[in-house]
């Protein structure tokens, strides 16, 4: 290659003592540790909420750690394989002061701001269009919350993200699934993501790369997280939150 021609495959400006072949390889293997570095900081943000709250249920009084709206139909189970789980048997003599689900138990003395909640559920209710179980955050009070519903048909009242605000329940979800795919006897992967910046909620299903439901809303930027059902029956396990502790503010 005649003297003053750059080389067909790369000149490097940075590097003018090395030959143009050594100078592309040790370029190639910087991109690759910055790619490298680059999903390690994806994997850490995914991670960095520390976490508050994480039961399998294997201790009977693990049921103490939540404030539960209907206690008569909350209870600690152990299931034929040898498995405990927290198990809600749809009893309740619990009135909302709004239409809203009957059936909460929300992790006691911990309110968020940011947050990741994932659990293992299995539904025990048979097959309905309004068949479901729910997912409650941003919990303020009986008149000021969020939910989920887990609903096996969607429609204006299920298969939803849901807000009460000092007013029967409305859907704010801006995607939804047409319906919650459950199968009887089967334990299936649940998660919220709250982010309060953006005011971003997403709910995943079975699926944890992509949300089934997506919303967004700032009207509550704090508040209890918790697991239930509208008005049916079903078995909870392995839940973990992780999140950012903030103050509640009355």
């Amino acid at each position: 290659m005649g003297q003053g021609l750059v080389h067909p495959r790369f000149f490097c400006v940075t590097c003018p003592f090395e030959s143009p072949d050594i100078a592309f390889v040790i370029l190639m293997k910087k991109v690759l540790v910055l790619l490298y570095v680059a999903s390690s900081l994806v994997s850490l943000n995914a991670q960095e909420l520390p976490v508050l709250f994480k039961s399998d249920f294997s201790d009977a009084k693990s049921i103490e750690n939540f404030e539960i709206v209907n206690p008569e139909g909350w209870k600690i189970t152990k299931l034929d394989d040898g498995n405990s789980v927290l198990e809600n048997s749809g009893k309740t003599k619990y009135n909302p002061p709004h239409r809203s689900p009957k059936n909460i138990a929300l992790l006691k003395d911990i309110v968020v701001g940011d947050f990741v909640l994932t659990a293992r559920v299995m539904t025990k209710q048979t097959s309905r269009g309004h068949r479901d179980m729910c997912l409650f955050f941003g919990h303020q009070d009986a008149s000021h919350f969020y939910y989920q519903h887990l609903g096996e048909k969607k429609d204006d009242h299920a298969n939803q993200i849901f807000i009460v605000n000092d007013a029967p329940r409305i859907k704010i979800s801006e995607k939804a699934s047409d319906g919650t795919p459950w199968v009887d006897g089967k334990w299936h992967n649940v998660k919220v993501v709250r982010k309060m910046k953006e005011g971003l909620i997403e709910i995943y299903f079975d699926d944890m790369k992509t949300p089934t439901h997506v919303a967004h809303d700032k009207n509550f930027q704090w508040g209890s997280v918790g697991l239930g059902t509208f008005d049916d029956l079903g078995l909870w396990d392995d839940v973990e939150l992780r999140g950012e502790v903030v103050e509640a503010k009355k």
